[in-house]
């Protein structure tokens, strides 16, 4: 199981590289525009963090294209830019059209914004080097994910698909927890998200006695 930083803030990718030993970062519009730096700013420094390393950055196309041509174009700029980069477009037919494409090109896409398995089976067929299904808005409207993810490795492991099953939209450790348990190669969470399920209470309070009873015995 690889764990990406789902960021566009370079202070946490350092830190979750350093400490966390983190494989890869997505990024979306929305992170790009709190991080408060232009687009290709910010997607070429964190290119830069990434610089002589197999982690890869999923960075997304202008999301108003629907024209696949479109995509191709912008994909083949932004791939050019960085080695590390894995261009991220979405679950449409354009965008499925336009996988097939850069994927004959061996430029690496992120299919993106996945909800059902059909979708992440065509991204699949389409050469897609990442599948992204998002899980969090639709445990939100109170659907089972867990079987969704299991189904979708499923027919990976039917047909020998290569395409590896990128889990998004992460919001909880459990959610990363069913995700590793039913065979997903990837989870993408944010910070606070890989933060929060490295901490369990329990841990501190364990420590707390701990370093009671070392501080009432002798040393030597």
């Amino acid at each position: 199981m690889q764990y990406f930083l789902d960021s566009a803030h370079t202070s946490e990718i350092e830190h979750a590289l350093e400490f966390w030993k983190i494989d890869g970062v997505t990024t979306n519009p929305r992170h790009v525009q709190v991080s408060g730096k232009p687009f290709l700013t910010v997607v070429q420094e964190i290119g830069r963090l990434m610089e002589g390393t197999d982690k890869t950055v999923s960075v997304e196309v202008n999301p108003h294209h629907d024209d696949h041509r479109e995509m191709v174009k912008e994909a083949v700029q932004l791939a050019g830019m960085c080695p590390n980069f894995v261009i991220k477009l979405p679950a449409t037919e354009a965008g499925f059209r336009a996988t097939a494409e850069l994927a004959a090109e061996d430029i690496r896409v992120n299919l993106t914004l996945a909800f059902s398995v059909t979708q992440a089976l065509q991204a699949m067929r389409m050469g897609a080097y990442y599948v992204s299904p998002f899980i969090g808005w639709k445990e939100s409207g109170g659907e089972d994910t867990r079987q969704m993810i299991a189904e979708i490795v499923e027919a990976k492991n039917n047909y020998g698909f290569e395409t590896q099953v990128l889990v998004a939209a992460v919001r909880n450790g459990r959610q990363i927890a069913e995700a590793a348990i039913v065979g997903a190669d990837i989870v993408t969470a944010g910070y606070d998200v890989f933060a929060q399920s490295f901490d369990h209470p329990y841990t501190d309070r364990g420590l707390k006695l701990f370093q009671d009873f070392w501080d009432k015995t002798p040393y030597e």
